[in-house]
């Protein structure tokens, strides 16, 4: 996905800002190749200007960015890119030694919580001016994907472009319908979603003893609490904080009702598996294996669902009191380095991956993402027959009702981090939803005033 690694990768840029904060990067080398220890090479010709390209992502991904890269290189007599490849785990920590030892890579991906602070420290290139003057219609790919590298020195969403989605990743929900059919429950609404109360009781009847042998096997759902709880806060009228970003809101009653019914769905209503058979077997191989109905879909999974056992589709995810379903988008940007020998060329690139309309269907063909270009994801969600059916709802999200993350459009991410520190006590029911937030919300404001300060000083 893109956006499962955002805040591990935050955290420990956290903790290098003021480092980061010393170097005179403006002036460094780049254009070198990094040590990742994972080059693939170039796909084309030695040409006269090479660039270098760092991402991550599985195999699915490199395949399609190689094929991509091969492309672009032949459009582009005299360039060559040499393209270095890293696991996801491996990317945020070397990315910062490429930095460190002032080799940043040409281009690169960026994540969306990161856009402020490498602005701040001279690493990103502000590429507005090559981007409104070139020929790609800029109305034409998701404004949420451009606005997230957008940067006016205080806000994320407006100002000059310092990078481009090199996706969009709507999380909606998925669901098995293998199980409702052998239930024989009525398929859900693609357009309709569930309440809070409907989707208890379609859950109940949707967690079996299949076996007859005492222990359940089947579940309505096994929701991660970092991923999931978003979508039941926000549907419920609830936030993490106010508008100007600068208060934890957590401890407001639509919030704790929302935790509270996220809790409930196991220590309650025995919807998901306990917490000794998620050890056992954790929810995601249990949805893999067919065990679960409702489960979370990014676009980054479908390469990988193509291979279930059962047919999957997309609904809203459960509405609370607001009756409109939320969720978030995750996105990586595609960034340019300030530091790059080669402007005009690594411009260009970023660009071909992220607006062409070749580079895009390499990774749409991938499975891996939905188009960036509107018109181009318009076709491909109508294609009704292949599976998901219903790869509207995707687009959905994107073009209407998806959200960025919480610390997304903060400059630091310790606030949101300690959210899920000392959770599980609540989600194990051993303390209520409102015990916690009013624990956790004083820290949380405290960290968050410091990451304040924190932008201020870097900005300046």
């Amino acid at each position: 996905m893109e956006g499962f690694n955002l805040f591990n990768k935050r955290k420990m840029l956290a903790g290098s800002l003021s480092f980061l904060s010393a170097l005179a990067l403006v002036g460094c080398g780049g254009g070198e190749t990094a040590d990742s220890g994972g080059s693939q090479g170039t796909g084309g010709s030695d040409g006269d200007k090479e660039l270098t390209f760092m991402f991550r992502g599985g195999e699915d991904e490199k395949k399609a960015y190689q094929a991509a890269i091969n492309a672009f290189e032949d459009a582009n007599p005299g360039v060559s890119v040499n393209v270095i490849s890293t696991d996801a785990d491996q990317y945020a920590t070397k990315l910062q030694a490429a930095i460190a030892g002032n080799d940043i890579p040409d281009v690169f991906y960026v994540e969306q919580g990161d856009v402020m602070a490498y602005v701040d420290n001279g690493i990103l290139k502000d590429i507005t001016e090559e981007v409104e003057n070139s020929d790609f219609d800029i109305e034409n790919v998701w404004e949420y994907g451009i606005n997230s590298y957008r940067y006016d020195g205080k806000n994320i969403g407006q100002g000059n472009i310092y990078g481009l989605p090199k996706d969009v990743g709507p999380f909606a929900l998925g669901y098995n319908k293998a199980m409702f059919e052998e239930a024989g429950i009525d398929l859900p609404d693609p357009d309709t979603p569930y309440t809070f109360e409907e989707f208890v009781e379609v859950g109940k009847q949707l967690t079996k003893d299949n076996d007859g042998d005492g222990e359940l096997d089947q579940w309505a759902t096994g929701f991660n609490v970092n991923w999931s709880l978003h979508a039941f806060v926000w549907s419920n009228g609830g936030e993490y904080l106010s508008e100007d970003y600068s208060e934890v809101l957590i401890d407001s009653p639509e919030f704790i009702e929302a935790l509270q019914y996220f809790a409930d769905l196991q220590n309650v209503h025995g919807l998901t598996p306990s917490v000794a058979q998620a050890q056992t077997l954790d929810t995601y191989q249990r949805w893999m294996n067919g065990e679960i109905a409702f489960f979370p879909v990014g676009p980054w999974d479908m390469s990988t669902y193509a291979t279930l056992d059962f047919e999957y589709d997309l609904v809203p995810w459960p509405a609370g009191k607001t009756g409109v379903a939320a969720t978030y988008i995750g996105s990586l940007g595609i960034g340019v380095s300030e530091a790059t020998k080669h402007v005009d060329e690594a411009i260009e690139l970023a660009m071909y991956l992220s607006t062409s309309k070749e580079g895009q269907q390499q990774l749409v063909d991938a499975q891996i993402q939905i188009p960036n270009l509107i018109d181009m994801a318009d076709e491909w969600a109508a294609d009704t027959e292949s599976v998901p059916n219903n790869k509207k709802e995707f687009v959905d999200i994107v073009g209407e009702y998806g959200r960025a993350l919480p610390a997304a459009r903060t400059y630091t991410a310790e606030w949101y981090d300690e959210f899920f520190i000392n959770i599980q006590p609540v989600l194990d029911g051993e303390q209520t939803a409102e015990e916690y937030v009013k624990q956790v919300q004083p820290r949380m404001q405290e960290l968050l005033d410091a990451s304040i300060i924190q932008h201020e000083q870097s900005a300046n």
